[in-house]
């Protein structure tokens, strides 16, 4: 499979002290093993050490994370394991981890343990993590002290190598540790299992350079790398002719995309974009997130020129206190970002948008606050991600000493969420009597009689129609605008009139 580098990297000797302290083996012996090393044992006629064992994925966090785990599934089908509904049920279980919030920490250590019964019960049992919290040291040394059932333990960066880690596990008996501190390379032509036969996660980078003073993700992601638009527009291509109308492009700040074509020349997101809007079969294209100090006019521009571009955006404001803003190194205003929001609207006036705000960050004044409240209120957002700030080990944030009460932090973040759940109600309701073009997703969790999907401008619609609809776009007439979906049915054609 090719192997795209960007740079060099070397193995950590902090690494080393730490694999020979704690009973794990290496997952390479040499720096020369660092290669791909994906063992697909299936295709050369050789058995796999894997073939006929059962699997199962458990994972929190993002879309990153969410088609990492898909990654982690598909080569494992592809050396003969099959997956199975539950832990207890497998022999491999793999906990996919987020290091985002606080509570992704309690929910991960929480599941990890109810994993030690399985393996009292049966030895053979492999119990392994990955993710984004085993980039963190102090993350490796708790999991070694307290949860010894542990047999895998591996990183972000080196995920292609999960087959032979696990190999390695069966062959010689004894633990792996493997994680690195970031990587060179972007390994291509991986497969996956996706959870959707008709939309898809396609990554188009790696890594963030920004450094926001909260977040964790620079240590646990590494730099930025951009896949190269020949080996993006290959994937999706392929995608769309095995039936997939939808891709979310995924990236931690695509908006920053800078990919190197096989000529030579930069192509920035806004070009690939434009370049995805002329895959044929493909209908729908969104993506995830978007910084707004990186967001161009161009790419505004490209809303109201690319046919397939959905009029969606996830536009993360954090907070709406440019001293605020300032002290989290998100490197642009209120104003700026103000700006962005009334440009996009004045490209696209029904574009569709929401945000992630924080609440609680350090030094976070009640007036900071309220300039939070009257943005979400100007903005006027289609939905947001809210989330009390929490301190995460390791970033600058977390030595600030102004950190904010809970008590304040919890009274704040509930007036917060009234404000924004209000103007959803609002903006919901506005949409009963209009026909919404649906993707159908599959059957809805919370009626198992209704079918669920999604607009183009995202918002989730449950509606009556028939199983045959799955996979497909419909008209939807929306009968019910709820605060945080829809509801409504498959319109009929008019008699006498062709389906379009």
């Amino acid at each position: 499979m090719p192997v795209r580098r960007h740079g060099g990297v070397k193995w950590p000797a902090e690494l080393k002290r730490a694999v020979q302290a704690g009973g794990y083996a290496c997952g390479a012996n040499t720096e020369q093993d660092l290669g791909p090393m994906v063992q697909m044992r299936k295709k050369d006629g050789n058995m796999s050490l894997l073939d006929g064992k059962k699997y199962h994925i458990i994972t929190f966090g993002c879309q990153m994370n969410e088609h990492d785990s898909e990654t982690i599934s598909g080569m494992l089908q592809e050396n003969g394991c099959g997956e199975v509904p539950s832990a207890k049920e497998s022999d491999i279980t793999i906990i996919n981890t987020c290091s985002i919030r606080e509570n992704a920490d309690k929910r991960f250590f929480g599941t990890l343990g109810q994993l030690k019964k399985i393996k009292e019960k049966n030895p053979a049992y492999i119990a392994c993590v990955c993710g984004c919290m085993m980039q963190q040291q102090h993350i490796i040394d708790t999991v070694k002290s307290k949860y010894p059932w542990v047999d895998i333990i591996f990183g972000t960066h080196n995920i292609h190598r999960f087959p032979a880690l696990l190999e390695k596990v069966y062959r010689e008996k004894q633990k792996v540790l493997e994680v690195f501190p970031d990587s060179a390379e972007i390994v291509e032509g991986l497969p996956a299992k996706r959870l959707y036969q008709h939309k898809s996660f396609v990554n188009i980078m790696y890594g963030c350079n920004n450094f926001c003073t909260y977040c964790i993700v620079p240590y646990t992601r590494g730099r930025e790398k951009s896949r190269s638009p020949e080996d993006i527009l290959a994937e999706v291509r392929r995608l769309a002719s095995d039936g997939v109308k939808e891709v979310t492009l995924l990236g931690q700040n695509v908006n920053s995309y800078r990919g190197l074509t096989e000529s030579g020349k930069t192509c920035d997101f806004a070009d690939l974009i434009y370049r995805l809007d002329e895959v044929e079969g493909l209908l729908r294209i969104r993506f995830m997130t978007s910084h707004p100090k990186d967001l161009s006019d161009r790419l505004i521009q490209a809303y109201a020129d690319c046919d397939k571009l959905c009029n969606y955006i996830h536009l993360p404001v954090q907070s709406g206190s440019s001293a605020v803003l300032k002290r989290m190194n998100r490197k642009y205003t209120r104003g700026q970002y103000l700006e962005l929001v009334e440009k996009l609207r004045a490209a696209v006036p029904d574009i569709t948008i929401s945000t992630d705000i924080i609440v609680g960050f350090p030094g976070e004044t009640e007036a900071d606050f309220e300039e939070t409240l009257s943005l979400a209120e100007a903005v006027q957002y289609d939905s947001a991600f809210t989330f009390l700030y929490s301190v995460r080990t390791g970033t600058p944030a977390a030595e600030y000493a102004d950190q904010i009460p809970e008590a304040v932090k919890h009274e704040r973040f509930n007036r917060l969420v009234d404000l924004i759940n209000a103007c959803s109600a609002r903006k919901n309701a506005a949409y009963v009597g209009r026909t919404e073009k649906v993707l159908a997703e599959g059957v809805s969790k919370k009626n198992d009689r209704m079918l669920t999907g999604r607009t183009e401008g995202f918002k989730l619609v449950d509606f009556a129609g028939e199983k045959s609809c799955i996979g497909q776009i419909v008209d939807v007439e929306i009968t019910q605008g709820r605060t945080f979906s829809l509801a409504g049915r498959v319109k009929e054609p008019i008699p006498g009139k062709k389906k379009e």
